[in-house]
């Protein structure tokens, strides 16, 4: 028989038993487990044992991995180079370009006979040139689109796979416990299961303490689940453990698991569903056509059942867009639908692209209407020719012209610039310990103007150490000999501590006998451990005599209890409880006290009083966390005055009378020290015009020492430090509701909230954010590292989880990961999150100012000389220059010290402020002025032949290629004046810490002089003399000089009029609901043909990076709740959808899925479109599309 590492190769278990096994719950799963012979059994049979795990031997692992899988999912593969090519390929602008060129490329081969006699020179044959060169300009721009996408993906997927192999988990391998990463889970491993946890496969309890789960991520249904070896053994994959600790076997991982089985499902789901909906689609077609043709209007056939849904024409328009992005667009970002609607940014562009969209089209559309209308006036009226087949190339070129404008108007670096800066700054913020999950955390957090964080492990260094204690009426300020205390009383805080801290905490002797010894597990019971060590004691030998397994119950720690109690069996039978917790809550529940020399006492209120004052509050207010050890006795026999007499089993459920009238054994005082660098920090963010308020579990005089040691409360000044009850009692109204206008009286004012539970901190952050005192609107950034922070994390504009303290929901709930725990790495976060801001106001500023110039020349050009003195082929370059290129180089500007001593922009601040729009408009004046002079004087003045009035056909004059050239040379020097928005004088300070930034910029000028001297026909240009170059680069320069001098104009001046952008971004959502397919049909808003044309044009802007691609892609943990619940979601439907797939039922049904997950949902974005699969009439296609939304987004997001 084959062995493996001495065992046999053959299990006792089949993966297929074990899968069938883990189908069961509750009390089907306790006796499927028992008639394969319970827990034990199964261990015996998959080889491992429940105390010491598994030998941990590679090929013992490997062989595992073989049989029974790895715990991964394979992920969905991601978009080759060619897929994005051609998704690039699908914007409407440069469509519409290919057509044109394309005509004008069959145009120029093609010549009439008569008129090869008339005139056959060099000209004509040149024809050609341009159409290939449009299209080979198009190709370029196409390719670097698609680069860039691909480099985003890749960036994406190396995101992702950090973030993956930072969630690791305890395992019990060689009778060590281990932390090893998720992925190397094999099935066999004993895990043990702790508060918090995101449980990485799916297992069978072996011991358990007061656990609870909560399974909503598979089942929906949100109560916490209890779970327990003897009524429900089985734990799955990608629930959430919110209570008490355990040890489970693991009996099935990955794609085996039961959250694999669903993502492997909807895998095939998506596939069939997406088949499906093209067939949908190409139906509704049908059917559109026919109604139209009948001229039945779309409300009257459908009646009111039609009133909340879509107009049904923006679903055509995605079809050309891939899946993924217009759905992640408008599906929302996860099943707890991330909290965000649109960040503050992305609403700004969005409502800024479509307002440039609409003036960019509706001169372009003008351009070739002027130019027609001269044309046939000329030729037709003027000269009194007839139709000739050549005019047809006239009129294409004159749509070129025409197309270029537009392609030149729409400002497609936008997204481009976005995502770089993004992409750039996240790649960055991991140096400074900053893991971001949602891309757009990081820009908002530059505009966040109030940060609520915890205190423990956050502000101070969360390494704990007992400092004083208080033991038989003797206070210590140092650690006192075991000797001194008497031996039943020092025995049984001994006991008490080592078994009543959970054992997963312990206390490892360090690496580097210089260091101080190493805490594993809760700090703070690793404080009262590393107490028993300075007692000259040993713990484990304790553990030893009381396993886990002996206990008779566990209260564990909750935010409710604020306590924990062991209850174990005494030695002459009965019980012994142990307790510790919060001394104010355990001295409440005392009767007794063990008095001078171990003399038990009766614990009076007055002795309470004075305790509190003369012990905890001294200690409280040295900053000292209090915890008190309390014991009780329940004894058969005849008991002494502080035990209980008991007959049989007291009921452990009672839990208020079972911790009660305990013994107090003593007070200890529990140090953890500011972390050095967090005071600065606080300073820093107070000069950046951010409000540090401090919000934690801890008592109020703990709380205003740390809060006053770390800076966030001066003495002297008038500021709120209240406790959580306090706080309640000034926000709620008579009946208990909390008000917003009772809570615009204590935020402003408060700095520290103590005592406060989970609930408060969401209510303090919900108000903040709704809030309308300040003038900005607030956006607040949460600190959290507990399960019960969630709600809070989620609701805040940003949340930062813990990586080291943090638990796994914690983790889920945030945005952004700190994974060295530091306050001080939040001050980088902000100095981002500003870079972000400022870099792409920075690009906007130079943009808008090539966006003006060229759209205006290329108007009045064609206005004036009847062609636009800019050639097609010429824009799509300057296109090139200004979109990406100067998108790379201006979006990875590093921050500077500087952004941090402004005030944030907060919510409402226009997106170009006036001091922007001065500059734009400044430098536009000047390159206006600069190509006209030179467009109607410039050939007297250089003394060349001038290009004005040449035939159509004529080649290109050194007129035209000095004015080109001109321009591009001042865009390439206003890029200097660009790299500052907010008045500095000197624009090129700096400019040596950005490699991209002057390597780009020299790029670009060396292609410049190899296009005029060499570009010939290509680029219609001529070479230049020397004296024209130098009269081209001395306008360039003096857009330097301009720049200072428009620098000097006082921008308060400025009428405020000219700031672009302002308004609340809630106000934004009209705008973007165009982007986002969302009509009401009932405000007669249809879009208009031209609407929907710059919608299309649009959605790549919208779904490239505003939309959300990168905002939604969120990055999960491995099963991340919010992918679990899609993935359900849209497995329930396809299942419910496929028996009857064309009746009336399978949308009910799917409606009836949607609408029951979407009352779990807590939050909806705004635009999601599971909004209104809430009152979606049963009507065929709207369902369908909307599962095909979320289902496209989900594979995407989920299949990680």
């Amino acid at each position: 028989m084959a062995t493996i590492d001495g065992r046999p190769a053959q299990y006792g278990i089949t993966l297929k038993q074990l899968r069938d096994l883990m189908e069961h719950r509750g009390r089907e799963g306790v006796n499927k487990v028992t008639e394969y012979g319970g827990v034990q059994e199964i261990c015996k049979k998959l080889y491992t044992s429940p105390s010491e795990g598994l030998s941990g031997s590679q090929v013992d692992l490997e062989h595992r991995r073989e049989t029974f899988g790895s715990n991964s999912i394979p992920p969905k593969p991601p978009k080759t180079f060619l897929q994005l090519v051609w998704e690039a390929l699908q914007d409407i602008t440069l469509i519409i370009l290919e057509v044109a060129a394309i005509v004008s490329l069959a145009l120029s081969f093609y010549r009439p006979q008569q008129e090869e006699l008339v005139f056959d020179d060099d000209e004509t044959s040149h024809g050609w040139i341009e159409g290939l060169a449009i299209l080979i300009s198009v190709i370029v721009v196409v390719l670097v689109t698609a680069f860039n996408d691909y480099t985003k993906e890749r960036q994406f997927r190396g995101l992702q796979s950090r973030i993956e192999g930072e969630h690791r988990f305890a395992v019990i391998r060689q009778a060590e416990v281990k932390q090893v990463s998720v992925s190397d889970i094999v099935v066999g491993d004993i895990c043990q299961i702790k508060y918090g946890d995101l449980l990485p496969a799916d297992g069978i309890l072996i011991q358990s303490n007061d656990l609870k789960v909560d399974e909503s991520s598979l089942t929906g249904e949100s109560d916490h689940v209890k779970k327990g070896e003897h009524f429900d053994p089985m734990v799955l994959s990608g629930t959430h453990v919110m209570e008490g600790s355990g040890k489970m076997l693991v009996t099935a991982v990955g794609v085996n698991s039961q959250a694999g089985i669903i993502f492997t499902l909807l895998g095939a789901a998506v596939d069939e569903q997406e088949a499906e909906i093209k067939k949908m689609k190409k139906e509704a077609k049908k059917q559109r056509k026919k109604k139209s043709l009948t001229g039945a209007d779309d409300d009257n056939v459908t009646g009111n059942s039609h009133m909340n849904s879509p107009a049904p024409v923006p679903n055509k328009l995605n079809e050309s867009q891939d899946a993924k992005e217009n759905h992640v667009a408008s599906a929302p970002s996860s099943g707890d639908s991330h909290k965000k609607e649109k960040s503050v940014l992305q609403a700004k562009l969005t409502k800024l692209a479509i307002q440039i969209g609409y003036a960019g089209s509706t001169i372009a559309v003008l351009t070739v209407v002027i130019l027609i209308i001269q044309f046939c006036v000329k030729t037709y009226v003027v000269e009194g020719k007839s139709w000739e087949k050549n005019h047809a190339s006239h009129l294409v070129r004159h749509l070129i012209i025409g197309v270029t404008v537009l392609v030149v108007a729409v400002p497609e670096g936008l997204p481009l610039a976005v995502t770089l800066s993004l992409a750039y700054s996240v790649k960055k913020m991991m140096k400074d310990n900053n893991l971001v999950r949602h891309l757009d955390a990081c820009e908002t957090m530059g505009n966040a103007t109030a940060i609520c964080s915890d205190k423990t492990g956050t502000l101070t260094t969360n390494r704990m150490t007992v400092v004083q204690s208080y033991i038989c009426e003797q206070l210590c300020k140092s650690m006192p000999k075991f000797s001194d205390i008497p031996a039943h009383v020092g025995n049984a805080i001994l006991q008490g501590i080592a078994v009543n801290c959970a054992y997963t905490s312990r206390v490892m002797p360090p690496e580097d006998p210089t260091e101080l010894p190493k805490q594993v597990g809760n700090k703070t019971e690793c404080a009262l451990l590393g107490f028993v060590l300075g007692l000259g004691k040993n713990y484990q030998t304790i553990r030893d005599d009381y396993p886990e397994e002996s206990f008779t119950r566990v209260y564990t720690f909750n935010s409710v209890r604020k306590s924990m109690s062991t209850v174990i069996p005494r030695p002459g039978g009965g019980y012994r409880l142990f307790t510790k917790g919060a001394s104010e809550m355990i001295l409440n529940k005392c009767a007794f006290i063990y008095g001078h020399d171990g003399r038990l006492e009766k614990f009076t209120r007055d002795m309470q009083e004075r305790l509190l004052k003369q012990v905890i509050e001294p200690m409280a207010c040295d900053g000292l966390r209090t915890i008190c050890i309390a014991f009780r006795e329940f004894v058969p026999g005849k008991a002494e005055i502080n035990q209980v007499h008991i007959e049989n089993e007291p009921n452990w459920e009672d839990e208020d009378n079972i911790v009660n009238n305990l013994t107090c054994l003593c007070v200890v005082g529990i140090e953890d020290p500011v972390r050095p660098e967090v005071p600065d920090a606080i300073r820093k963010c107070q000069k950046a015009g951010i409000t540090v308020r401090m919000v934690t579990g801890d008592n109020l005089n703990t709380a205003r020492s740390i809060a006053t040691k770390c800076g966030i409360v001066k003495p002297n000044e008038d500021f709120l430090v209240i406790e959580g009850k306090e706080f309640n009692r000034r926000i709620r109204d008579s009946t208990g509701e909390v008000q917003q206008h009772l809570l615009d009286k204590v935020w402003p004012k408060l700095r520290v909230l103590a005592r406060s539970s989970p609930t408060d901190k969401y209510t303090l952050v919900k108000g903040i954010i709704d809030s309308k005192v300040t003038e900005n609107r607030e956006v607040v950034a949460v600190t959290g590292d507990g399960t019960n922070d969630g709600p809070a994390l989620k609701k805040a504009d940003v949340g930062f989880a813990m990586g080291i303290a943090g638990t796994d929901v914690a983790k889920e709930a945030s945005d952004i990961i700190l994974t060295d725990d530091n306050f001080s790495s939040i001050v980088k976060a902000v100095m981002w999150g500003r870079n972000v801001y400022d870099s792409i106001a920075k690009f906007l500023q130079f943009q808008l100012t090539v966006n003006v110039v060229a759209v205006v020349v290329a108007f009045i050009g064609a206005c004036a000389v009847q062609d636009s003195p800019l050639k097609a082929v010429q824009m799509l370059w300057v296109n090139l220059i200004m979109d990406t290129l100067a998108s790379l180089a201006l979006a990875t500007e590093l921050p500077t010290n500087d952004l941090l001593l402004r005030k944030p922009y907060g919510r409402t601040k226009p997106l170009i402020s006036r001091t922007m729009m001065k500059n734009i408009l400044g430098q536009a004046v000047y390159q206006l002025t600069v190509i006209f002079a030179l467009l109607f004087v410039g050939d007297k003045m250089l003394d060349i032949e001038s290009g004005r009035g040449a035939d159509l056909n004529a080649g290109p004059t050194q007129h035209f290629t000095v004015i080109f050239n001109s321009f591009v040379m001042m865009t390439l020097f206003n890029e200097f004046n660009a790299r500052k928005i907010h008045g500095q004088r000197n624009v090129f300070e700096g400019i040596f810490t950005n490699p991209i930034f002057y390597t780009i910029w020299i790029g670009t000028c060396v292609a410049q002089i190899v296009i005029i001297q060499y570009g010939k026909m290509a680029f219609s240009t001529r070479s230049l003399t020397l004296e024209q170059w130098l009269w081209c680069l001395f306008f360039g320069l003096g857009t330097l000089l301009w720049g200072q001098l428009v620098t000097t104009v006082p921008t308060r001046k400025i009428p405020k009029i000219l700031s672009w952008g302002r308004g609340h971004p809630e106000e934004y959502t009209e705008a973007i609901a165009i982007g986002e397919e969302k009509f009401d049909v009932d405000s007669d808003k249809k879009p208009r043909a031209g609407q929907i044309l710059w919608i299309r044009g649009l959605t790549r802007l919208q779904t490239q990076v505003i939309g959300g691609e990168l905002q939604e892609r969120l990055i999960p943990v491995p099963y991340s709740k919010s992918s679990t619940d899609q993935a359900i979601r849209v497995v329930n439907a396809f299942r419910q959808g496929l028996d009857a797939r064309y009746g009336e039922h399978s949308n009910t049904s799917l409606a009836e899925v949607l609408r029951k997950q979407t009352s779990l949902s807590k939050r909806l974005s705004q635009t999601s479109s599971i909004e209104y699969a809430d009152n979606i009439p049963d009507e065929l296609t709207i369902p369908e599309i909307d599962v095909e939304r979320l289902s496209s987004h989900s594979h995407t997001e989920t299949a990680v």
